[in-house]
């Protein structure tokens, strides 16, 4: 078992940046993938960034060139820095993991992009 805590969520003005974090219980050396979703309101849930453990990511059409995630194995986090910001953008912010057959979800952080 793995607990995921999100923090670094707010209010940002169109254009600005925001760093995501997400901090893990215990060690995600290993892990198959850590990744980023989004959930925007009455929308689902999206896939918007992924790691593989041997350090490949992939991003989503929507964030690619804007958006960057990263993971510190050593510190059990994973980030996703995200620059020009857009209304579009706004949304809660959910960290996930999967270790072999066991996945694991944050509780999100709340990103706000308005003027």
């Amino acid at each position: 078992q793995v607990q995921l805590v999100e923090s670094g969520g707010g209010l940002v003005q169109p254009g600005g940046s925001l760093r995501l974090s997400c901090a893990a219980s215990r060690s995600i050396f290993g892990f198959d993938v850590m990744a980023w979703y989004r959930q925007a309101p009455g929308k689902q849930r999206d896939l918007i960034a992924n790691i593989a453990a041997g350090g490949n990511t992939n991003y989503a059409d929507s964030v690619k060139g804007r958006f960057t995630i990263s993971r510190d194995n050593a510190k059990n986090t994973v980030s996703l820095q995200m620059i020009s910001l857009k209304p579009e953008d706004t949304a809660v912010y959910y960290c996930h993991a999967r270790n072999g057959a066991s996945t694991y979800w944050g509780q999100g952080t709340q990103v706000t992009v308005s003027s």
